[in-house]
């Protein structure tokens, strides 16, 4: 999505947010990669907080988003750190999101964030269990990606005008049952509430997770209170309880609500303003955690092992504290599964042959264990 703002508008749009927000980079695949990262004054470093990324929309950028879809005021008072990244230009020179991994495109927009979320997490004290993943547009089209392909770092996702690509296009393989909200309008002229090439319909991608997490398929259907009647639509919220693991899945359909955010601040369109979606994404992420959704007790920033060389130049010598049954998991940049096994030794030799970065994962009674991996 592209939105449309006067120059006087831009220049004290990214003057407000500029004073709030750290401005910072990282390379990637040889790609300098940009995202704000905003603070709130109540984070303190104390505790792990969680993360949330805003993704913004086709031809936008990430200030643009960090305004339209506002998360500042909520991580106020919710403390959690909210990251705002830029995508890079396709073939016709437009900001995108890499969501429909066409061939034409090569960017590897899984790969970065999956980064970025390493980045953000040694930069700051980060709740690896609510890593969450909202965006308007191409934006929600890329948190469905990441619910597909990046599920072992994702807890839940929202999208906002965006959609599911359809699973005969791209393939979906969700590690866990994940809570899903679409936020909707039914005469969306740009990507259509019944769906387009390649692309599902809101009802049908709500469909396909609400199959998947195993919910109740009747909705409890609920109006939204019309409190601005001037706003030219209404909305309604469906809600899928009772999925595996405590999942939901939910539905806002705006009706006869455009390609819009509700409770945007500025108006690109029928903007639905009887509730904040911003306010009903962070209510719905937060009842969320990775843990609880694959079924184990915490994954934690820490691990209670060791691993050495690291970086080396393809073998590692993985060294537990203790003996005990364990899964592991090695995951590659792009978040790729690429080896598996159990093991109930406490010393063991892991032999990696590409070069590049991997996220070693061990799962046993204490939790899941993380740690990064460099082959150089």
């Amino acid at each position: 999505m592209k939105h449309l703002f006067t120059s006087v508008f831009v220049f004290l749009l990214v003057q407000t947010a500029w004073s709030q927000t750290l401005l910072k980079s990282i390379m990637h695949d040889g790609i300098q990669r940009d995202y704000r990262v905003y603070v709130p004054s109540i984070n303190d470093g104390s505790t792990e907080v969680p993360l949330v990324f805003n993704l913004h929309g086709l031809g936008s950028n990430a200030a643009q988003q960090e305004f339209y879809g506002n998360f500042t005021s909520i991580a106020d008072t919710a403390n959690f750190i909210l990251v705002a990244p830029d995508g890079t230009l396709n073939t016709s020179n437009t900001t995108f999101w890499n969501a429909f991994g066409s061939p034409t495109e090569t960017v590897d927009d899984i790969g970065f964030l999956s980064a970025l979320i390493d980045t953000i997490a040694s930069d700051y004290s980060i709740n690896l269990n609510r890593v969450y993943s909202t965006g308007m547009s191409n934006g929600g089209f890329m948190s469905y990606r990441l619910a597909c392909q990046l599920s072992n770092r994702i807890a839940a996702i929202a999208s906002v005008t965006g959609a599911m690509i359809d699973p005969a296009f791209l393939a979906c393989n969700p590690a866990h049952p994940t809570p899903v909200m679409q936020v909707h309008g039914t005469v969306d002229p740009t990507v259509p509430y019944g769906g387009g090439t390649g692309f599902l319909g809101a009802e049908a991608g709500v469909a396909y997770w609400v199959d998947y997490n195993n919910c109740n398929s009747t909705a409890i259907e609920t109006a939204v209170p019309d409190i601005d009647q001037t706003d030219g639509c209404t909305a309604d919220r469906f809600v899928y309880s009772g999925g595996d693991a405590g999942s939901t899945v939910e539905l806002y359909r705006i009706n006869g609500g455009a390609h819009t955010w509700p409770g945007a601040p500025i108006d690109v369109g029928v903007t639905n303003q009887d509730f904040s979606a911003s306010v009903e994404i962070w209510r719905f992420f937060s009842q969320y955690r990775l843990n609880e959704l694959v079924g184990v007790e915490e994954v934690k920033n820490e691990s209670s092992f060791s691993v050495y060389p690291n970086p080396s130049e393809n073998v590692f010598t993985i060294q537990f504290e203790k003996v005990a049954n364990r899964s592991v998991q090695i995951h590659n940049s792009v978040g790729q599964l690429v080896k598996q096994f159990n093991t109930n030794s406490n010393s063991l030799e892991l032999n990696l042959e590409e070069l590049g970065m991997y996220l070693l994962t061990v799962i046993s009674e204490e939790g899941i264990l993380t740690k990064k991996l460099i082959v150089k």
